[in-house]
């Protein structure tokens, strides 16, 4: 509609407007303000304005990390009167979700005192609680003050404020992020820091890598109540288009007790409120939409347990299907990977969000790096012109004497001795003890640093190459330090491919070396030579590696992992990471939860949990222990206990049992016990075994295997030699005695390395420990006696020795099936199909 009438404007003219152009005009300005500056996070940080100026206050006031905490309240009043004139309640909002475990998978503040629940209680007033920095919020603040980002007025223009933070974490997709704009809305999930760090570093060593590669590495979101996401077609979405759908479960256990079932609760979705789940599962029970629960109790401390007894006759995954989708323990979180990039909103995929992260950690390492350059210029500046003053001290001593003020004094130096302004500045402020020899050694000290210093700064102006070579170190600090294990596990979805059916079935070997690099590669990769040969490179491994396991197994069998702890761990050997045969593999702490001082001591490769089958295990010291193999079918993400051992004890070996083998042991000095299995009786997992050999002083069990009387036993030593007898040669003794002499363990030998059940069609694989591999026939290492040397089983070089050998049998070598191999550290029968 036309406005005809002039309205008179007090002062001024008039004019006339169409107020559909007006409201349409002020109405993009107010969107835009509420998109850019209130609702939407910068992809750079993942922050909005109020997080941002909150961290920043936080930061001014000193309230760090180290520091005491500091009460709410300041910490309100300062941003809300310095940098954000919106309230103070919204600012309390914010700084109270940045300290919350179940808001944030990284909070950002540690806070003391009430600040609220996951009940939905809210937290106490702010005069009551106390905050400051968080370890990680540091780590975003980082090099604030080298000129690495652009500062703006603040809004009464009396201070300044940063526009993004430096950002040395990708706390966008670390943290996540949720708002609604004008028009938009952005609802990224958090994720982890392990899988981030190691799927941007894919990145900078493969630019051009596709969204899969990258998927490869970040699994999908990670959020701070655990929970299970069910099904990858949401993530897959997410990742490839910046939108999905993704349909989260907490996490249900059914238990029985004296004739009826309990649903026990111990994760929930993300946001969820658990008093309001709770409150409404009541009220669907007492509605009558869901028949067999008798009881919900919350017994939830600092973490979830919500008990629902059933009815007696009550089918527990029935009403757990139910509860699932009927209330809140099942929910979708709708992804939209939406942020501020350049100014304006843009939905991007899981690569753009990288990417765009990784262009400003550049920026920002470049700016730090011209900020430290011209600081180091300045200081060797001012070095330069003190050390020349002190070639010339006697002079300048005069001429300084003589001036009748500082000013005559200043441009003395500059006029005789062609000193700067900052260095005649600097000679005159000198003192008297700056004089001294001591004092100059330590002015050609720092120079020599200075220079070395610069040399170093514009390299990396000049590379950049080496920026993202310290970005890449930055994230493997950050990694160490304060990465964690995955909360959230993904299952599979009835109805969709699970990746399992995308992978072929076919045998491969898996490496594990001394350090803890894990790899898969196909079996093919190896070739057959003849005994004595100099074999192939088997791997690229780190200064003062080798490769210490070598394991047979299928694709989709599951491999489980005992440490020399005593624990165990689950994975698929899908899972574990392909490589080539010369690549030095994937680090395993990235695979398994390990502690310190913990490592891989044996691997088996289980096809199905049967029963009727045991785990064999043998220790350092010869303590000997068999478990049902049943007992290890559910294997926590952070693993479990599966024998108790003694501090000064390891574990080195398992092997799958019938429960009727005779079992055989081999020392490193040579000695070997054949004795019944049935001698030690089946135990729990808690249990820590009994005494398998009486041991000679300093001498430790190197391997073991099961007793087969159509085969033989090979031994191999550390200098390359080796024997094959026959069992018979061991005659049956009791458990705990010394036994009998195996293999001679003379100078020319060394102690014994390896032992393995085989016959004349398998194949050796022998690992030396510069990381050499040879691949040899049976068949041409003859049987011999039991108190003999042996003969040559490998060529070393000088230094070399040997450090693994395992066994493929003929029938995994042909038909590429179903028995495992007979290896050293980690031997297997072949399980039952």
């Amino acid at each position: 509609m036309e406005i005809n009438d002039n309205v008179p404007v007090p002062g001024g003219a008039t004019d006339n407007i169409n107020i559909e152009d007006e409201m349409s005009s002020s109405f993009i300005d107010y969107s835009m303000s509420v998109i850019v500056a209130r609702a939407l996070p910068d992809v750079r940080d993942g922050l909005k304005p109020v997080h941002r100026r909150v961290l920043y206050a936080m930061d001014e006031l000193g309230c760090t990390p180290g520091k005491k905490y500091m009460k709410c309240a300041r910490i309100v009043g300062d941003t809300m009167g310095k940098y954000h004139p919106h309230g103070n309640m919204a600012i309390y909002d914010t700084l109270v979700r940045l300290a919350q475990p179940f808001s944030l998978r990284y909070p950002l503040v540690d806070g003391q005192g009430n600040f609220g629940s996951i009940d939905g209680d809210p937290p106490a007033a702010d005069r009551y609680t106390e905050a400051r920095m968080d370890r990680l919020a540091a780590e975003m603040m980082e090099d604030l003050n080298k000129d690495t980002v652009d500062f703006r007025p603040t809004y009464d223009e009396t201070n300044e404020e940063p526009i993004v933070l430096p950002a040395k974490l990708p706390n966008l997709l670390l943290n996540g992020s949720t708002g609604i704009a004008v028009g938009m809305a952005t609802n990224i999930p958090p994720h982890n820091l392990r899988e981030l760090a190691d799927g941007i570093t894919h990145l900078i060593d493969n630019p051009d890598c596709a969204i899969d590669d990258l998927m490869a590495h970040i699994k999908g979101p990670d959020f701070p109540t655990a929970a299970m996401i069910c099904g990858v077609k949401g993530i897959e979405s997410m990742y490839r288009t910046g939108r999905g759908q993704m349909m989260v479960r907490g996490r249900a256990e059914i238990i029985e007790d004296k004739n009826r079932e309990s649903i026990i609760i111990t994760e929930i979705p993300y946001m969820v409120n658990k008093e309001n789940m709770v409150k409404a599962m009541a009220d669907l029970v007492n509605n009558d939409v869901i028949d067999g629960i008798s009881n919900i109790r919350d017994e939830s401390s600092d973490n979830i347990r919500v008990v629902i007894e059933l009815k007696r006759g009550a089918m527990g995954q029935v009403v757990l299907n139910n509860l699932y989708k009927h209330t809140q323990l099942q929910t979708t979180f709708g992804a939209i990977m939406l942020a501020i990039h350049q100014g304006r909103p843009k939905v991007m995929n899981l690569k753009e969000l990288i990417q765009y992260w990784l262009q400003h950690r550049f920026e920002v390492i470049t700016r730090r790096t011209r900020f430290e350059l011209a600081k180091a210029e300045a200081r060797r500046h001012i070095v330069d012109g003190l050390l020349k003053a002190l070639d010339h001290l006697d002079e300048i001593v005069r001429l300084i004497r003589a001036a009748q003020n500082r000013d005559e004094a200043r441009a003395g130096l500059l006029a005789q001795y062609g000193f700067s302004e900052k260095q005649a500045d600097a000679i005159l402020e000198m003192r008297l003890y700056q004089l001294t020899g001591l004092e100059r050694s330590k002015l050609e000290g720092e120079l020599g640093e200075l220079l070395e210093r610069i040399g170093y700064l514009n390299g990396l102006l000049e590379f950049p190459g080496r920026i993202y070579a310290l970005i890449k170190e930055d994230l493997a600090l950050l990694r160490e330090k304060y990465g964690d294990a995955r909360r959230t596990e993904l299952v599979p979805l009835a109805g969709e491919v699970s990746m399992e059916d995308l992978i072929a079935d076919a045998p491969c070997i898996l490496t594990l070396s001394h350090k803890g690099y894990i790899k898969r590669v196909p079996l093919d990769t190896y070739r057959e030579q003849r005994r004595g040969g100099r074999g192939i490179s088997g791997a690229t491994t780190k200064e003062e590696d080798f490769i210490e396991t070598l394991f047979l197994a299928e694709t989709h069998d599951t491999i489980l992992f005992f440490t020399n702890l005593g624990r165990v761990f689950a994975e698929r050997a899908f899972e574990i990471p392909e490589a080539s045969r010369t690549s030095t593999g994937k680090a395993i702490v990235n695979l398994l939860e390990l502690r310190e001082g913990e490592k891989v001591a044996a691997m088996l490769r289980i096809r199905k949990f049967h029963d009727d089958q045991f785990v064999f295990f043998v220790t350092e010291q010869g303590t000997v222990k068999k478990t049902r193999l049943s007992d290890y079918k559910n294997v926590r993400r952070d693993g479990i206990i599966a024998l108790n051992i003694e501090d000064t004890d390891h574990l080195i070996g398992v092997r799958l049992t019938s429960g009727s083998n005779q079992m055989i042991l081999v020392t490193a000095q040579g000695m070997a016990i054949r004795f019944p299995e049935d001698q030690v009786r089946p135990m729990g997992r808690g249990a820590t075994g009994v005494k398998g050999i009486d041991l000679e002083d300093k001498d430790t069990i190197r391997g073991f295997d099961i007793v087969r009387e159509d085969l033989s036993f090979l031994i191999a030593t550390a200098n390359g030699y080796g024997k094959r007898t026959a069992f018979d040669d061991f005659r049956v003794q009791n458990r705990g005695g010394k036994g009998l002499i195996g293999i001679q363990t003379s100078a020319r030998n060394g102690e014994v390395v390896a032992a393995a059940a085989v016959n004349d069609d398998d194949s050796l694989i022998m690992v030396t420990a510069n990381g050499m591999m040879v691949r040899s026939p049976l068949d041409q290492v003859r049987v011999i006696g039991r108190n003999t040397q042996g003969v040559r089983l490998i060529n070393l070089d000088d230094g070399d020795e040997l450090v693994s050998a395992s066994v493929i049998h003929a029938e995994d070598d042909v038909a590429g099936a179903s028995s495992s191999q007979g290896e050293v550290t980690a031997p297997e029968p072949p399980p039952t199909n």
